[in-house]
């Protein structure tokens, strides 16, 4: 039953506070005084007979009940604020928003030419597109402040929550300049060249040392380098073969800029994802998806 004493600017002002970690922060932000910010958290906390926060010189710290409170007021307000972008949103897509999280080498082969598409024929839908590490693109997602996310595997957060769909498989080639003189055929003629690999620390990198290895080669000239995108430059600058997604650097080959270094051995594979909360999801990402992904696979 609803309770009609219900005090949401209570809850409001222990959410902002948990936000900001400090009393003083959210007075500045909120534009409400002190004394009136630690009236409100004295109020609530009263009402509930618990402590929400431990009072430390370094500001405010959320007890365990306070970090349980926390948890659903967070889901409260992310509801509200869908909720209120329902009622904005119309069905004809004439207004509208869709967000989209997407690693920036993953948009560049396989996201722009698709919102390109999606714009035409839906111009005042405002399109935005955050490109962040996988972790922190499902935390967006889970708060509700993107709509999907495009993101290779693994993925991981609520398994209950997120629906992951597989899009498509890119795999990983060896690319070289065209004028330059690279005669390989396998792994083991790649040992004395300079080859421009990902960092040690990556999957990708991972995955392919374990092919060398089960080949017995070891790379003797690595220049190492942290993005996709940097390691097509290099490669183009003449620094070596690169190893890196064949999407990145198909208009390249097929421009003639860029070759294909074919080697007899089977190099790994990243599988490109789907991600979204299916209750969550508006009318603008819906359509996006079923038009413009799902059909292309």
């Amino acid at each position: 039953m609803y309770n009609s004493n219900l005090n949401l600017n209570l809850y409001k002002t222990f959410y902002d506070v948990a936000q900001y970690g400090s009393v003083s922060t959210a007075s500045k932000n909120l534009n409400i005084s002190q004394p009136a910010i630690s009236r409100s958290i004295k109020k609530l906390e009263e009402d509930l007979n618990v402590t929400l926060f431990y009072r430390t010189l370094n500001g405010m710290i959320l007890t365990e009940k306070g970090k349980e409170l926390l948890s659903y007021v967070e889901e409260a307000c992310n509801s509200l604020r869908v909720g209120e972008r329902s009622m904005m949103e119309t069905n004809n897509l004439i207004k509208g928003k869709l967000s989209i999280g997407v690693p920036s080498h993953i948009a560049s082969f396989y996201l722009f030419d698709k919102i390109r598409k999606f714009h035409d024929e839906y111009p005042n839908i405002e399109i935005s597109v955050f490109s962040r590490c996988t972790a922190e693109l499902i935390k967006l997602l889970e708060n509700h402040e993107i709509d999907i996310v495009i993101d290779t595997s693994p993925i991981c957060g609520n398994e209950k929550e997120l629906h992951i769909e597989e899009l498509i498989h890119v795999n990983h080639i060896f690319v070289k300049r065209k004028e330059d003189n690279v005669n390989a055929t396998c792994l083991k003629d790649l040992e004395d060249y300079q080859v421009i690999l990902p960092v040690s620390r990556s999957s990708h990198r991972k995955r392919l040392n374990e092919v060398a290895n089960e080949n017995h080669v070891r790379f003797n000239k690595v220049i190492s380098i942290e993005n996709s995108e940097t390691i097509r430059e290099a490669v183009l600058q003449g620094n070596g073969v690169g190893y890196i997604l064949e999407g990145l650097v198909q208009k390249d080959i097929d421009a003639g800029i860029l070759e294909k270094v074919d080697i007899k051995e089977e190099l790994p594979y990243v599988t490109v994802n789907l991600v979204y909360i299916d209750k969550y999801l508006m009318n603008a990402p819906k359509v996006f998806i079923d038009k413009y992904l799902k059909s292309a696979i």
